[in-house]
């Protein structure tokens, strides 16, 4: 079973959000970083820590717009599944360098949501954001990381531009 799901993914990416108007990155704290890749069931060591910050400033380029394929390549390279057959059945455990498997799961697990879920994980409407969202309603509408931070700071923009444009509307 892979260690890495959809909610791990989006933790990923958005760990670089706007915090009163500026860029952050959360996992600049290595402390962070290693709790985090320890949750999830990877090393800790310096080698994966890098090689996660890589995988996830890839795959938000890669939610953006065209698919950094050299550099999933790179990522990727080495990395093998192959068959154990067992009471349970058979199973396709991963393989390859200890120290990037964690940013590999990554990576599987955001093509894994481009196959099952195609334009569902996107960026956040809101120009000033730096988050992502997973669509998960039945329209596919959603266009804000949170309704509540991005989605009502723009609607309520919106409506003042309109008021000053339509005097008496």
């Amino acid at each position: 079973m892979d260690v890495i799901d959809e909610q791990a993914l989006l933790e990923a990416l958005n760990s670089t959000p706007v915090v009163q108007g500026r860029a952050q990155d959360l996992w600049a704290e290595e402390a962070v970083l290693r709790q985090w890749a320890r949750e999830h069931g990877g090393p800790d060591g310096q080698p994966a820590l890098d090689w996660l910050r890589r995988v996830r400033d890839v795959l938000q380029a890669a939610t953006h717009g065209p698919v950094p394929e050299a550099d999933l390549q790179q990522i990727l390279a080495g990395v093998h599944r192959f068959p154990q057959v067992s009471t349970r059945g058979l199973r396709w455990p991963l393989g390859g360098p200890p120290e990037r498997m964690l940013a590999v799961e990554l990576v599987l697990t955001w093509y894994r949501v481009q196959e099952h879920r195609p334009g569902r994980l996107r960026p956040c409407g809101n120009e000033e954001c730096r988050l992502f969202l997973l669509d998960r309603s039945r329209a596919n509408t959603a266009r804000w990381c949170s309704m509540k931070a991005c989605g009502n700071r723009l609607k309520a923009r919106r409506h003042q531009e309109r008021a000053r444009r339509e005097p008496g509307a």
